[in-house]
Formats: C-alpha cells, structure tokens, sequence
C-alpha cells in the first residue's frame, strides 16, 4: 500500500490529507493541517514550510506503521464482518442502568442511520470517525430542525468510541481508527426538580397509578434511583435503635453497598410490611404509559413543565442543600463516588439565591 500526501482547497484554505490506495480502493485522512494558498510574506511562507514538513512527518509514519502491519490493513476476515452488529451486541450488553442502556441503542440507531445496513470494520478508519462525529453535530432529533442536545452528543459520541475501543481489545481492530480525535464537550447538565410547595402540592394530587405516586414521593423523600426503587424489597429496609430506619442495598448503577438513613414520614408511605423476598414496589414499570400518567399527575398537581421520574432525586438533592445540609453529606446520601458530581446541585442552590437577591427593589 502507498501513502500519499495530498492537498484539497477547502473555503479558502489548502487542506492536507494522506490518500491511501489498496487493491483498488482509496481512503483519506485530513489531518486538520493546512497551507496559505497565496502567502504573501516571509513569515507566511515560512508557516506553510513547517506545515508540510510537519505533513510529510505523519505520511511516513503511516507508511512505516502500515508496512509492521499494525495500521488495518491487513488481509483479516475478522475486517470483513459488520461492525454494525457487533456495536449492537455491545449495546445490548449494557443494562446496568436504563439510563446507561438507553444511551447505547441510541447511538447505535443513529450510527445505524448514518451507514445503513453494513459498516465493515476495514472502513473504520479516522476519517469515518471524524464525518460521524460531524454527523451527530448536525442531525436532526425527531423534532425537524432541532438538533441533537450537547450532552446527547457527548454521550453518544463516547458510546461509540468506547465500542472501538472493545474492538481492539477482542483483536479484530488493529488500533483505534478514533485515537486522537477530540470528543464533544459536556455541556452543564439540566437538572429539573421540585419546589417544596410543589412537592407537598404533587402528594395532594391524584395520580391514576397509586404505585407510580408513592415510588416518587418515596424518591424525593430519600434520593433513592427509580432503578433501586424498582428492585428494593422488604428485607432491605431495616430498623436500628442505632440508626433508625434505613435502607441496606446494592446500587443498580454502581455496584456500591450502601446504608440509607431514611424519614418515619418515607417509611410511613409505604403501607403494611410485605414478606421479606417481597418488592416493595410491586408492578413498578417504566414505561412510555408509565411517564405520560406521571406528567399527567404532574398537571394536576399544577406542574406544566416536564417531570420525570429521576427528577425526584434531583428533588431531594435540591431541597436538601437549600434547608442546610453540608454538601458532603448529601453526596454520601445520593451513593455519589464523586463530590464534583453533587456540586451541580450547589449551583442550581446559588442560581436561586442570584435570582432571590433581584427580587427585592427600590423605586428610586
């Protein structure tokens, strides 16, 4: 195989790109390197030396790395299989959190979108990884026009890099074609949560599905995850004259053991005690009919915007740190692993307080 260093003029600029050419097929590589096409100066032609200089340097590398074999171009069979169904098998595979799996198929679905029905892994190379990058840069959700969310291409763009990477670890991707190719920044997460007065309006409120209801509310009042809501049975919610009430259990999302302190007033939501090996919340679902009974509940409660389950953990995150408590100790109440994680709550705490201190104003 020959590398060879091209140039392309690109809105203004002289683009440099290696051309690859292999029984009978070409691929290219842009090397974000580009040339003055008319420099007028010394110091202009200077730049546009160094830059080729600079270009050359990477095109012989790639021909050095492609003669070891360790490029991907190699003859291998495992090359010719879809890389579309084995991102799909990785997908699939990730269902410790529905959130986490959620995020997975959705890239996998816009992937699918991009390249149809077949993506090889031979053409999985930098510059495949770079047009579906701009692609999740530009594509619509399914809203026409609105584009996808900063955090959702953060996130998808991840997903898919982290399934590369799985490829070179099982041996069938030589090296990842995604190696130096910047991701999507993360943007400032959304938190959504309720007011106290909200909240206290919400359990006034008739929700057609009572279970629906008193799993929220039993979130809002602990931080405990829709997940671990979901799979919480009887025998984990415990009593100490030490520590009271508390939950003792495995997080879904991170595997941690945890000990919950929770409110007579939570405990009290949750009826007559069930058999040990019992869900608490039996017939809990999530559920497109599920979510729409919750916004509707959300309406009657006098609540417009848009509510979902895991906003009553954004609740009780929210409305802990507005009454007081030290941000550390809610972090260990939430399972967080990290501080800096819970201190997206504290801003949202110091949003409010900006917005209280321009209530108060003087006709002068």
């Amino acid at each position: 195989m020959k590398v060879t260093l091209r140039e392309r003029n690109q809105g203004g600029k002289t683009s440099l790109y290696l051309d690859y050419y292999h029984k009978g097929k070409r691929k290219a590589e842009y090397l974000k390197l580009y040339l003055n096409p008319n420099p007028k100066t010394k110091d202009e032609r200077e730049l546009n030396k160094k830059t080729l200089q600079l270009a050359e340097s990477v095109r012989a590398k790639r021909q050095i790395e492609i003669q070891n074999g360790i490029y991907g171009f190699r003859d291998n069979e495992k090359l010719k299989a879809n890389a579309l169904d084995y991102i799909k098998g990785l997908a699939e595979k990730k269902t410790t959190s529905d959130g986490n799996y959620g995020n997975w198929m959705s890239m996998y679905k816009h992937l699918e979108k991009y390249v149809g029905k077949e993506l090889l892994f031979e053409d999985l190379d930098r510059d495949f990884v770079e047009r579906f990058k701009d692609y999740l840069a530009n594509v619509d959700t399914k809203s026409e026009g609105v584009k996808l969310s900063q955090n959702s291409k953060y996130s998808y763009f991840n997903k898919f890099r982290s399934a590369l990477k799985q490829a070179v670890r099982d041996k069938i991707l030589p090296v990842n074609p995604a190696e130096g190719v910047d991701g999507f920044k993360q943007g400032e997460p959304q938190r959504e949560y309720l007011s106290l007065a909200e909240l206290q309006a919400a359990a006034k409120a008739e929700c057609e599905i009572p279970i629906l209801k008193t799993a929220f509310l039993f979130s809002a009042l602990t931080g405990l995850r829709w997940s671990d809501c979901q799979k919480l049975l009887w025998s984990e919610i415990q009593y100490s004259a030490e520590i009271g009430h508390h939950i003792r259990f495995i997080q879904k999302k991170t595997k941690g053991a945890e000990t919950l302190p929770v409110s007579e007033q939570a405990i009290g939501l949750l009826g007559e005690r069930g058999a040990p090996g019992e869900k608490v919340f039996t017939n809990l679902r999530y559920s497109a009919w599920y979510n729409l009974k919750l916004q509707q509940w959300m309406m009657a409660a006098g609540i417009s915007r848009t509510i979902t389950f895991h906003c009553a953990r954004h609740t009780y995150a929210t409305l802990q740190l507005a009454a007081g408590t030290d941000i550390y100790t809610v972090s260990k109440m939430l399972g967080h692993r990290e501080l800096r994680t819970t201190q997206i709550y504290a801003k949202v705490i110091d949003s409010k307080k900006i917005e209280a201190a321009n209530k108060i104003k003087l006709d002068l």
